[in-house]
Formats: C-alpha cells, structure tokens, sequence
C-alpha cells in the first residue's frame, strides 16, 4: 500500500497529535481541535501546545433545549490578536487556490488540508482531459465548502457543486463566488433524480 501525503502546502502544517487532539498551522495561525483518531500520547509537553496555540476548541457534548440542536459543539478560546476568519492559500502546479477560513461552533474551520492531495489529483485528471471539444463536467457530492469543486474548475471543468448542509454551501459560495460553479444545497436523492433527468 502507498500512502498518499500532501507535500504542496506552504500555509498548513501538522505540528503535533496525541491525547485526542491535533495541534495545525493554519497560515499565520496555530489551532489546537480534537482529533478522536489520535489516541497515542503527545509529543510536545501540554505547557507547549498552550504556548502555541492561538485557538483551541473544546468539545461541549448534550443538548441545548433552548435551541433545540443535538449533537456536539464546542466554543473556541481565543488568545488576543487570534480572529475568527482569515485566508490561506494552496497551489500546485498552475492551479492557486485560497480559503477562507473560519472558526465553527462544531470544530471545523473550512478545509480538510489532507484532502489536498486528492485536488492535485483532480487537477492532473482533468488537464489531461481538456484537449477534448468540451470541457469535462465534473459533479461534486458531498463537496462541503469546495476544495475539490475549486481544483476542477481551475483545471477547467464546468463545476456542480453539491452538499445538502445549506450553510456550508452559502459559506461556499460566498467565499468563492460565482466562478462557474453551480452551488446547491440539494438533498442526495434529488441530485440524482435531476442527474437521471440530463442524462
């Protein structure tokens, strides 16, 4: 089996895991966020990840009947100078592409940094594709805020962006734009009964 690593980020970095948690740079900024996956000890002292981390999440588990969600949130500390939105960049080969990042009442913030590998994949995919009449149509489901739906496009795909979380697709939309991506909020079974449809 080949493992399959990003080797292309300038602005991620995975600097320490361990004890149920992951310790990433994120541009200019350090996060600490839990990482269930990571059972094994720390290797930096816990008074390091203190010393580096800007944000750290901490994980609420239960159910906040005045709301009426279920689930598990969490909130964010935050050391002075650290904000909730900021922009990172990624490119490989032609393709440049920059998030906005954001800081989630669930943990997340905008990205899956190891999936890079697979928009460089996408990428070398579908410029080998191009030389065609038509552009390659890509559908992208499950796409959360569109890292792979942004590498597609830039390889010069016609886009259909698809996740049936509605505010991740605005916050998609809203950082990228237009693009000639074609944002949805669909629900799976409706994606498909349209893509049976066009076929």
């Amino acid at each position: 089996m080949k493992l399959l690593t990003p080797t292309n980020w300038k602005d991620y970095e995975l600097i320490d895991t361990g004890g149920l948690e992951k310790l990433e740079r994120f541009g200019k900024y350090i996060l600490a966020r839990p990482e269930p996956q990571a059972v094994w000890s720390k290797s930096l002292p816990e008074t390091e990840w203190e010393k580096l981390a800007n944000a750290r999440y901490t994980r609420k588990k239960g159910i906040d009947p005045s709301k009426q969600e279920f689930g598990e949130k969490g909130e964010w500390r935050l050391k002075p100078g650290m904000t909730d939105q900021w922009t990172i960049s990624y490119s490989y080969k032609e393709m440049h592409l920059k998030f906005r990042l954001g800081l989630t009442s669930f943990g997340h913030i905008g990205v899956f940094p190891e999936q890079a590998i697979n928009w460089d994949f996408i990428y070398d995919f579908l410029k080998s594709k191009k030389a065609s009449d038509h552009p390659p149509r890509v559908l992208n489901l499950f796409a959360y805020t569109g890292g792979a739906s942004l590498a597609a496009r830039a390889a010069g795909a016609d886009v259909v962006h698809v996740d049936s979380v509605k505010p991740v697709v605005s916050w998609a939309k809203e950082k990228y734009g237009d693009l000639w991506i074609k944002w949805n909020s669909l629900g799976c079974r409706r994606c498909f009964e349209i893509c049976k449809a066009g076929s």
